[in-house]
């Protein structure tokens, strides 16, 4: 039987960043993915500075600015006026910007670069059924199309998602806290003029986000309302909402005319936070939604998850370092443990805060909620405000 340095459980973006970035050291790296096909939906677009800093480690940063749209500013609009502006100039000294490019695109990025540092390492339609932790290794059983299939590693990691199988084999806790917003979704053709900023429109009824995407497209993103969530969206279940009830809604808060025979995706989704207990099982290691879920508003998530996979990946080589791994020191982890700990509360904290600035309020709250953004956003504090919305913190 193969004993392989790391087997990755989850071949996502996370997963395959963790491989990728594993193999760049010289270890010997498997990847288990249960989906058969490379998936085809469009749903984290926002890359942060720290995150390219992460890709550019295994030479996948400039391939994904060069066909991501670099977004520079952020524009808050309320009532039909201008709040203020979020300028990233400042956020990095090499990545000023925040790079827009839908999901799909940037995982088959990272699936090209893994295969030029470990060829046939990543391996689809290859279902996790069971692990075994030994002494020196843990002990991997799955089911590919052609049968079972066994392999050996001295450590796992586990990026298979927010509900987890490696998890819930492992018994560790993960309390689940639902939010009341959803949110509908919907890509179009872009004849906003509103070029390569992002916009967040802060209105009465809720909010509208906008974000450029390359080819002449723009996603928006509105919460839901109680009217409009009595119209039909499904948002609970996650069916896909009629992108015209979208566009809608964005003409009704924001006065924008989008065209939604031009949608080429529309999707629907709530909100919830999984916050796994612990992230350290002995030889394996949860990473991405399969350790924290947090509320996507913001962008955060995925960005979360690489920079698991950056830090975990410098544990990992000191680990195998010793006896090969074999021998298996428990406080190596502890470190690493607490501050992504750390880091995922406060990314947690912020993507509550944005939710909440954006729910719908009564016109005390919204006149209110206007004068001070607008303070905040002419005064320092927006220097402040752009490396929060860039990740500079986490």
């Amino acid at each position: 039987m193969i004993t392989h340095d790391v087997v990755v459980v989850g071949g996502g973006p996370v997963g395959v960043l963790a491989a990728a970035l594993l193999a760049a050291r010289g270890l010997d790296v498997a990847v288990w993915e249960r989906r058969a096909e490379a998936p085809s939906l469009s749903r984290a677009i926002g890359v942060h500075p720290p995150s390219l800093d992460v890709l550019d480690r295994v030479g996948a940063a400039e391939p994904l600015v060069a066909d991501a749209v670099p977004v520079r500013r952020g524009v808050a609009r309320s009532g039909g006026r201008t709040l203020g502006t979020v300028d990233f100039d400042r956020a990095h000294p090499r990545w000023p910007f925040v790079a827009a490019l839908p999901q799909h695109r940037t995982e088959q990025l990272l699936r090209d670069r893994l295969e030029s540092l470990a060829p046939g390492s990543l391996r689809r339609g290859l279902s996790l059924d069971g692990l075994e932790q030994e002494p020196d290794r843990v002990l991997l059983r799955g089911t590919a199309a052609d049968g079972p299939v066994e392999a050996a590693a001295r450590f796992v990691l586990a990026a298979d998602g927010a509900r987890s199988p490696v998890r819930g084999a492992l018994g560790i806790d993960a309390p689940l806290h639902r939010y009341p917003d959803r949110y509908v979704m919907c890509d179009v053709a872009d004849d906003t003029g509103l070029g390569a900023d992002a916009v967040v429109h802060l209105e009465r009824r809720g909010v509208v986000e906008s974000f450029p995407l390359p080819g002449g497209v723009r996603r928006f993103v509105v919460l839901l309302d109680a009217h409009a969530a009595d119209t039909g969206t499904a948002a609970e279940a996650g069916a896909a909402p009629a992108a015209e009830l979208v566009a809608g809604l964005v003409a009704d808060r924001t006065g924008l005319d989008i065209d939604p025979g031009t949608a080429t995706m529309t999707s629907a989704f709530g909100v919830q936070r999984r916050l796994a207990r612990r992230t350290v099982a002995g030889r394996v290691v949860l990473i991405g939604d399969a350790a924290h879920e947090i509320s996507p508003i913001g962008g955060q998530g995925m960005n979360l998850g690489w920079l698991d996979a950056d830090a975990v990946a410098s544990v990992l080589a000191r680990a195998l370092r010793s006896a090969g791994g074999r021998r298996l020191d428990p406080t190596l982890f502890r470190a690493y443990e607490e501050a992504r700990r750390r880091s995922v509360a406060r990314s947690a904290r912020q993507a509550e805060i944005n939710m909440a600035l954006g729910r719908p309020v009564g016109p005390v709250v919204g006149a209110a909620r206007q004068v001070g953004l607008s303070a905040a956003l002419h005064l320092p504090t927006r220097r402040l405000l752009a490396s929060l919305y860039s990740m500079r913190f986490v």
